[in-house]
């Protein structure tokens, strides 16, 4: 069997992807950075770097398969340039060196924030938006990235492209944006919460979907992974539910929300420290992030289960971890 490449694999989705295929049997070869290390995972490791062009062909040499997980995901930047050359540039290289080595096929992950969002509904996959509509710099990376996806499968190489919505569970290292929500609610940091939602979902579905995306899904086209639309209220009801203790009753107001996202990120400008409240993720606040995965449920097979096991396992995957002092 021909190994199959996973970047991303020492981040969160791309943790599981890698695990998903292990269980299946795949030879995973994984892109790691010099910086960075494997946690808990049996792969080949390949040292490399999405903005080192020779290092990736080195990496997907003798591949059938390449899972293309890892991004640059920050909601606050010093250098935005930075971003958009592992995001947008680091993407083409990857998929160019793919395709010269002859792959069979990559499965691409985007994000749901690359799709459209209606007012008062929910987006799809066929939803109206532009690089226009896309707030900051992760997004708009994200969005240039999944065009040149795009732009390769049009030429003729099977790219798919999936979109995960907000994935939680355990191995959540960094943590992400979502997994950072869980742990500021476990630690008592979330007095008050502000009036948004989340489309969440098992990490372990989100690899599923993936590894479905490669068997089934159709070159050029996009598959949101997702479940359950909850509002960021909600989503603490079942947090505090599992805590056993109160989720915060305070709304904060959208304008409170924004002064301090502002303030918080002007002090990031002078520290150089990351901002507690970027304000590009309070922007993205602003607007319920709802969507369906219908489409991944019936070209896939796509089968999602409830998040309240995914997120008891997140929090006690915090607590056993150190990111939560009992």
């Amino acid at each position: 069997m021909k190994p199959t490449l996973v970047t991303g694999a020492t981040g969160f989705v791309g943790w599981h992807v890698a695990r998903k295929l292990m269980e299946r049997g795949h030879r995973v070869r994984a892109l790691v950075r010099a910086s960075s290390r494997l946690r808990e995972l049996e792969a080949e490791a390949v040292t490399g770097d999405l903005r080192d062009p020779e290092s990736l062909k080195r990496a997907v040499e003798g591949c059938g398969l390449v899972f293309h997980v890892a991004a640059d995901y920050r909601l606050w930047v010093r250098d935005k340039r930075e971003m958009y050359r592992s995001n947008v540039e680091g993407t083409r290289n990857l998929l160019e060196a793919a395709r010269v080595a002859g792959v069979e096929r990559v499965v691409y992950t985007s994000t749901v924030g690359c799709i459209g969002i209606p007012k008062g509904g929910e987006g799809n996959e066929l939803t109206p938006v532009g690089l226009a509509d896309m707030k900051g710099a992760y997004k708009r990376s994200k969005y240039l990235a999944e065009e040149a996806a795009r732009q390769f499968a049009s030429e003729g190489f099977p790219v798919v492209i999936v979109n995960p919505t907000a994935p939680v569970g355990d191995h959540d290292v960094k943590p992400t944006p979502t997994g950072k929500i869980i742990v500021d609610y476990v630690k008592g940091d979330m007095p008050a919460y502000i009036d948004t939602g989340l489309n969440l979902v098992d990490v372990r579905d989100v690899a599923e979907g993936h590894l479905l995306a490669a068997e089934r899904g159709r070159p050029g086209e996009r598959y949101i992974l997702g479940c359950q639309n909850l509002t960021l209220q909600e989503i603490l009801e079942r947090l505090a539910q599992i805590c056993g203790r109160k989720a915060p009753s305070w709304r904060i107001p959208y304008g409170v929300a924004y002064a301090a996202g502002a303030l918080s990120t002007g002090w990031a400008w002078f520290t150089g420290r990351p901002p507690r409240a970027p304000l590009d993720a309070v922007r993205m606040a602003k607007k319920r992030m709802f969507a369906s995965h219908a489409k991944a449920t019936l070209e896939l097979g796509y089968s999602p289960g409830p998040v309240e096991e995914a997120l008891a396992r997140a929090v006690g995957w915090f607590c056993s971890n150190g990111y939560v002092t009992q």
